[in-house]
């Protein structure tokens, strides 16, 4: 998936030592630092209005992706999934869902997996595009985007 670069060079080196802080063990498989020092500033302004997921329309428009889905993964975190988890990979991965505009980062780990599981569950195709139509509030409100 495409995406802007909006860390220092080095940030995966850096990720050790801050996953022993007490937020990041407290994010469980997501690893999500609120004032994350691996982020540059210009970083931090294009993940307040994510800016840095626009060129994951590309994504879309080659078919990787579509516009309303559960967020694609990392590898990693995926390794760290349960069953319950690992539903969230039934269907075709996102720019935008249910826990993007109920919250975003703000939200645990497992609020998220309950939010991509009643979209899988529960969300048709008018529920799709009023999750679009708060997209952009959401977006241009910044809250939880970190």
């Amino acid at each position: 998936m495409l995406k802007l670069r909006t860390m220092v060079v080095g940030a995966s080196a850096m990720k050790a030592r801050l996953a022993a802080e007490p937020e990041a063990r407290a994010n469980g498989v997501r690893f999500k630092l609120r004032r994350d020092p691996r982020i540059t500033s210009v970083g931090r302004v294009l993940r307040r209005f994510s800016i840095d997921e626009l060129p994951q329309l590309w994504n879309v428009l080659v078919g990787d992706m579509t516009l309303v889905g559960p967020r694609p993964p990392l590898p990693r975190e995926v390794a760290l999934y349960d069953g319950r988890a690992l539903r969230r990979l039934e269907v075709e991965q996102g720019l935008t869902c249910l826990w993007q505009v109920g919250g975003r980062s703000d939200l645990s780990f497992e609020q998220q997996v309950a939010l991509d599981i009643e979209f899988i569950d529960h969300v048709g195709v008018l529920d799709e595009l009023a999750i679009l139509a708060r997209t952009i509030p959401a977006v241009l409100g910044g809250r939880g985007a970190y």
